[in-house]
């Protein structure tokens, strides 16, 4: 018997798993609470029983609940956005930007925004630095590259797993995931990392967005195998290649983590409590790892 398009009862493919009705190429373990059509995390939106699709909140309207009761939220209580993508783009082009602008000004410009001090840095000789007041170069660090292959891998990685994590978390809880996770690999690296050193790059951030997402994933009951997969050669070449700041992947990671379990498996009716809180944390722990590492060198 023929059925309406869009309906619950949607034929599958028997030999896969579901995938969205808004978007056939997204496998997905999540229903609608109301018509059961499968939603990926970009679809589903809160509601006070698990999620409900774009449709039923829309359809549910006028049934006299209040404007701010069938609002469309994330999976994190977020507000969804008409571009998903809009601020993985502008952290795109920020590093793209302070790119070219290093390529133009060369070492002069590195030695103003890397973590440590002076580019190219010259060992055993401690260089001005965030001891010296320039905490800016916690955030600064994070937007610069100096190596075409190292900005082409940080800025892949911030596409492919940024997007998702933006349309799944709402704008305000994707740009704070970014930014502690990449001050959490800057505040690592400047505990352990050698004064005579310098670091930069995203790639704190981007282990952070890799943590995230596999915290999501876990959450939506998604096959894990690929991303345990993809943080696990990513750790390897961490520990393995040389002129890699270890420090910054493993710092980012551990914060992208804590951030993304606390935004996800927040109850609902503490969400904001136990979402800002957990990012509060986060950067206590990176303000006191800052102090702490500055009064050893000062």
């Amino acid at each position: 018997m023929d059925q309406a398009p869009g309906s619950p009862q949607e034929p599958r493919d028997a030999q896969g798993p579901p995938t969205c009705y808004r978007h056939p190429d997204r496998e997905t373990g999540i229903t609608c609470t109301r018509c059961e059509r499968p939603i990926c995390p970009e679809c589903m939106i809160s509601a006070s029983v698990g999620f409900q699709c774009p449709e039923c909140v829309r359809g549910g309207s006028g049934t006299g609940h209040s404007p701010a009761a069938t609002q469309p939220r994330t999976l994190a209580g977020g507000t969804i956005a008409q571009d998903p993508r809009l601020l993985t783009k502008i952290i795109l082009a920020i590093n793209l930007l302070v790119f070219v602008a290093v390529r133009v000004r060369g070492d002069s410009l590195l030695s103003d925004l890397v973590l440590i001090g002076e580019w190219p840095p010259h060992p055993f000789v401690p260089t001005e630095g965030v001891a010296d007041g320039q905490t800016y170069r916690l955030v600064t660090s994070m937007f610069t590259h100096q190596e075409i292959w190292h900005i082409a891998f940080n800025m892949l990685g911030l596409w492919w797993l940024g997007g998702p994590l933006e349309a799944a978390l709402g704008r305000a809880r994707y740009l704070t995931l970014y930014m502690l996770s990449g001050l959490g690999g800057s505040a690592l690296t400047y505990l352990l990392e050698d004064a005579s050193k310098a670091s930069l790059g995203a790639s704190g951030a981007i282990f952070g967005l890799l943590g995230a997402t596999a915290v999501l994933m876990r959450r939506l009951n998604y096959d894990m195998r690929p991303v345990i997969a993809l943080l696990a050669l990513n750790l390897l070449f961490t520990f393995t290649w040389s002129g890699i700041a270890w420090q910054a992947h493993v710092g980012g990671l551990i914060a992208g983590v804590a951030i993304a379990y606390g935004m996800v498996h927040a109850p609902r009716e503490r969400r904001a409590l136990v979402q800002w809180g957990t990012c509060a944390v986060v950067f206590v722990v990176i303000v006191v790892t800052v102090v702490l590492r500055t009064a050893q060198l000062t």
